[in-house]
């Protein structure tokens, strides 16, 4: 049995250690403001004085931290995330009771800590969606009703619309806000036709001030839900309250729509977020590393950007990748480390019909018998140089990469290096028959098993 008489700092620090070794996925860098007030029948009491975070570790950490606190103290305790209030009766989102079994009607999304107006990166495709968003945070009803926020896969419209959520909540508690999906909008609207109790349900959402739903095509082919839906958007932005929408979509390509939802979903703004540009994806990696206390270097953070362009999900998949071949090898992260982690074709989203970096790499590799450390490292030697020239060169000729994205997948150059190799290897075709030759040829092995669709 370990000893019980550890100091709160000791025993937070001892928690930290398990979970940084046993659960690394879930920590973040504001679990330092996370106190031990004290053990209280069998029950570790852990002190969190921001709200979302409170409820968030509450509902997805709750089993690692009794884990932790079980393993580092020797006992079977209980963990309890409070207030500074110290009481049971946290508040949740939308005013209903945190703690006990919740019923259909008070089901929500978790807010999560990590979606907040400062780690949101902005950049070319989401700058009118923040600035919408931060409007509307700051005149609820008043700036943009409704807010309709649209865009491709993971691109970020979750972490806008939580943002809202987060910083109305910091400023006014006692805001009643509704964010849920529309899946979940539907179901517990067909729960409560079935089981006859319609009044509950529009009580509880035509009472908000604040509606936020996520994914809203969903709608799409429900008509049942369409109409109620379109009930309770009428009844609240006549009432001066805020509606914020997220789609897959704009308003006018949610197939089988009904008009006048069309109609109003187009009355307030409507913003789009498209993919992140390379420079972007580069400052959502040193954002996500930063989050979660983690060291990468600037070339890693600029192969992982280069790699790959489709989404910010996948940014931070390749991350976590990188982080958990990292750990599992005992390595320190670096840019051969981030080249094992992710060296799947696959990752490179949106190339599959044209030769890839990757291939061309490997066909190069192969030309002049050299390592891939050696082309990726910063050498100069001419044995390296121009092997990383014809890469360069090749790259630019057969993917649709910028010159900053080459740059960044051969170590982070930037893209003057690679704009020099481009024009030295245009030069050298012309005047040197040989590396015309060596470039035509390496040009036809990876063309030739570029698959035909």
């Amino acid at each position: 049995m370990k000893k019980s008489t550890q100091s709160h700092g000791e025993l937070k620090s001892q928690i930290d250690i398990y979970l940084q070794k046993n659960h690394p996925e879930i920590c973040r860098h504001w679990f330092d403001e996370i106190e031990p007030t004290g053990i209280d029948g069998g029950v570790l009491n852990l002190l969190v004085t921001e709200p979302v975070r409170r409820q968030y570790l509450q509902r997805t950490c709750l089993s690692p931290f009794t884990e932790a606190a079980q393993a580092v103290t020797g006992r079977l305790l209980a963990v309890r995330f409070v207030g500074e209030e110290n009481t049971n009766n946290q508040t949740s989102i939308d005013g209903a009771p945190s703690s006990g079994t919740p019923n259909d009607l008070e089901e929500q999304l978790v807010l999560s800590p990590d979606y907040t107006f400062e780690t949101f990166v902005v950049g070319p495709g989401n700058r009118l969606a923040h600035a919408a968003a931060v409007a509307v945070s700051a005149n609820l009803g008043g700036a943009y009703n409704p807010l309709f926020v649209h865009g491709g896969v993971g691109l970020g419209k979750t972490h806008v619309l939580q943002a809202v959520c987060q910083i109305v909540l910091r400023q006014k508690p006692t805001t009643r806000i509704g964010y849920l999906s529309c899946q979940s909008f539907s179901e517990i609207f067909m729960a409560c036709v079935k089981s006859g109790r319609m009044q509950d349900f529009r009580h509880r959402f035509r009472n908000l001030d604040v509606l936020v739903i996520d994914d809203i095509h969903f709608l799409s082919k429900r008509e049942q839900s369409q109409e109620e839906f379109f009930h309770t958007f009428n009844t609240l932005y006549q009432a001066g309250k805020q509606i914020i929408l997220s789609s897959d979509a704009s308003p006018n390509d949610i197939p089988d729509l009904e008009e006048r939802l069309v109609s109003r979903f187009n009355c307030g703004l409507v913003a789009r977020v498209d993919r992140p540009c390379y420079e972007t994806r580069v400052a959502i990696l040193k954002s996500k590393a930063n989050l979660i206390n983690l060291n990468v270097p600037d070339d890693v953070l600029a192969y992982i950007a280069a790699r790959i362009d489709s989404n910010i999900r996948e940014l931070e998949g390749a991350l976590t990748k990188v982080r958990g071949y990292a750990m599992a090898n005992g390595l320190a992260i670096c840019l051969d480390v981030a080249k094992a982690a992710i060296a799947d074709d696959r990752l490179v989203f949106g190339r599959s019909n044209q030769p890839t970096i990757q291939m061309i790499i490997d066909a190069v590799t192969v030309y002049y018998d050299i390592k891939l450390s050696d082309l990726m490292s910063k050498r100069r030697h001419k044995s390296v140089a121009l092997p990383r020239q014809v890469c360069m060169w090749l790259a630019r000729k057969h993917t649709r990469y910028s010159l900053e994205e080459i740059g960044g997948y051969f170590g982070g150059r930037d893209h003057t290096t690679v704009l020099h190799a481009v024009r030295t290897i245009g030069v050298r075709r012309e005047a040197d028959p040989d590396i015309s030759k060596a470039v035509d040829r390496i040009e036809g092995s990876f063309v030739q098993t570029t698959p035909v669709v």
